[in-house]
């Protein structure tokens, strides 16, 4: 299905994929727990990615996990996110995925959590983006995978209801960057770090 993505995000992912090195062998292992959970799972690739506010991290790893299940053609993945509590799908992590070739418009207008359409490509099924708690629609409530993206979250939630497996996979939160002069680097960073690990996972899928 890479054929149906974006041209800029087909482009950015060969990019990451000629850029950045593998994982190395300790995230590796985290990794591999996600793609034995999809390679065994085939009638139920159901992703949930967990952070505490559903803004940041969850969001770009969960558009990541599409794309990356596009690119190699991995058919039925079902990427989710969601959080410990409700925030906003931060702007930053909208302009650091737009920036990569995702095409993302508002669908509802809200004071504090507004929501929006996520597009991969003209003919991939549309994602809706907005913040959301874990067991809150459209977010599985059963037979689903918990990947829990940041630490905080990760020690709050040592049990998620519903969830099949759990792993956790922390990454840096790039909102120490909100309002200084790296903020657009850091968040692109953090965006393309987390795409390449979602691309390994999926690579090992479609193998």
């Amino acid at each position: 299905m890479r054929k149906h993505l974006y041209p800029a995000l087909n482009g950015t992912i060969t990019d990451i994929l000629e850029q950045i090195p593998a994982p190395n062998d300790s995230r590796q292992e985290l990794l591999r727990q996600i793609a034995d959970y999809l390679t065994s799972n085939p009638n139920s690739r159901n992703l949930l990615f967990v952070c505490t506010h559903n803004s940041r991290r969850s969001h770009l790893s969960q558009y990541w996990a599409a794309a990356a299940a596009a690119y190699y053609d991995v058919t039925d993945l079902n990427s989710f996110s969601g959080g410990t509590e409700t925030t906003a799908f931060h702007t930053n992590t909208i302009d650091a995925l737009v920036a990569c070739g995702f095409e993302i418009r508002l669908d509802e207008k809200h004071p504090t959590n507004p929501k929006y359409v996520v597009q991969l490509g003209g003919l991939i099924p549309k994602l809706s983006g907005f913040s959301k708690r874990n067991g809150e629609s459209p977010n599985p409530t059963k037979d689903f995978c918990a990947i829990m993206v940041c630490s905080q979250a990760d020690e709050g939630c040592p049990f998620v209801p519903g969830a099949t497996k759990r792993v956790s996979l922390p990454f840096e939160d790039p909102k120490v960057s909100d309002g200084t002069k790296t903020q657009q680097k850091t968040y692109l960073q953090r965006s393309r770090e987390i795409a390449r690990e979602m691309l390994w996972v999926f690579e090992q899928v479609s193998k």
